[in-house]
């Protein structure tokens, strides 16, 4: 839609765009426009605030797949993440995940909605888990996270998100990140799990570094994981 790539392109950094391309390998540089995150946002909230786009653009904008840009495909993340209807909130959530094609527009994937939705939320993370694509994998593995460590964690979930056994790069990332969290909010459990050695060698040892890294682990935690690294 020529009013959302003007906006996008009148943000435009291009150093922000070289620095940024760097870190997704996976997307064509040409594909980045280069908008910052914060200039981003506030472009998602202006366009949220125009009763125009709401009533007769928007739906004709996330329909739009696949998008041309990278920075397109960020706005129609943060767009779904502002639907305040779980439903609908799922299923533009689900029409728009075969389309996300690196880390980036994955992580910053996140629905406000799906907070107050934890039940119905979880049978689809099960689904995503499954799925045959990269950033599904991931964006379940990712809200199994953000979800699912604190008062709604159970150790059968913890579980399920460790029968994930990928071997591509993204996925393995989103694991350990996963386990580092674990480590932090569900030391009991997650440490049985580094313990016992159920992860791959790879996924296990960046387990290890994530969670040393975190200003959240003790000092004799972070002392013990360290004797726990797997040397091959």
């Amino acid at each position: 839609m020529e009013k959302v790539l003007n906006l996008l392109f009148e943000n435009a950094d291009p150093k922000y765009k070289s620095f940024h391309s760097a870190l997704i390998p996976t997307v064509n540089p040409e594909s980045i426009i280069g908008v910052r995150m914060p200039a981003m946002r506030k472009i998602a909230k202006t366009l949220l605030c125009d009763d125009n786009f709401v009533l007769n653009e928007k739906e004709s904008f996330l329909s739009e797949l696949p998008h041309a840009y990278y920075d397109e495909n960020v706005l129609h993340a943060l767009l779904v993440a502002s639907e305040k209807n779980f439903d609908v909130a799922l299923k533009e959530t689900n029409d728009f995940l075969p389309f996300v094609d690196n880390w980036a527009v994955c992580d910053v994937f996140a629905p406000k909605v799906f907070e107050k939705h934890k039940s119905e939320l979880w049978k689809e993370i099960c689904k995503w888990l499954k799925s045959d694509e990269t950033y599904t994998v991931r964006f379940g593995i990712v809200n199994a996270m953000r979800h699912f460590l604190d008062e709604d964690y159970s150790i059968d979930k913890m579980e399920k998100v460790l029968e994930v056994k990928c071997g591509e790069y993204y996925v393995d990332m989103a694991v350990a990140w996963y386990m580092s969290f674990a480590l932090i909010k569900q030391w009991n459990d997650a440490i049985k799990v580094v313990e016992e050695k159920k992860l791959g060698v790879w996924v296990h040892n960046k387990s290890i570094q994530k969670a040393i890294e975190s200003y959240r682990i003790t000092e004799d935690r972070k002392v013990y994981l360290k004797t726990l690294k797997i040397h091959e």
